[in-house]
């Protein structure tokens, strides 16, 4: 394998379209990245928990916030609001919603869950 991967979220090698969500995965040899975007309206507890099956978000989410905002709760009570620049981890056990009228953009470098969020 090379020294050096690179690929386009515009051109990505897998493409996941829940309600209100576009999710865009690339595959960088050992690591996938996904960029998610989420329409204003989309809350997870409404568009992605019928394509999951549980009662909260069961993803481990490492990423950074390009566009938009994003209100997260965690099952352990804490609770935070998500904008540009920020970067974030969110551990399983959460429920979240777009706030506002722009769609939140996030790129997400947790392999896992860009290989299977919203599959």
């Amino acid at each position: 394998m090379a020294g050096i991967a690179k690929k386009s979220f515009d051109n990505p090698d897998e493409s996941r379209t829940p309600d209100k969500t576009t999710v865009e995965v690339v595959d960088l040899g050992s690591v996938k990245a996904g960029r998610l975007t989420m329409q204003p309206g989309w809350r997870w507890s409404e568009c992605i928990k019928p394509v999951a099956g549980t009662d909260s978000c069961q993803a481990r989410h490492i990423g950074a916030v390009v566009s938009g905002k994003l209100h997260v709760t965690h099952t352990d009570g804490t609770e935070v609001d998500l904008g540009p620049g920020d970067a974030y981890l969110i551990e399983p056990g959460h429920d979240a919603w777009v706030v506002g009228d722009e769609p939140f953009q996030g790129l997400e470098f947790e392999s896992k869950t860009a290989e299977t969020y919203a599959s």
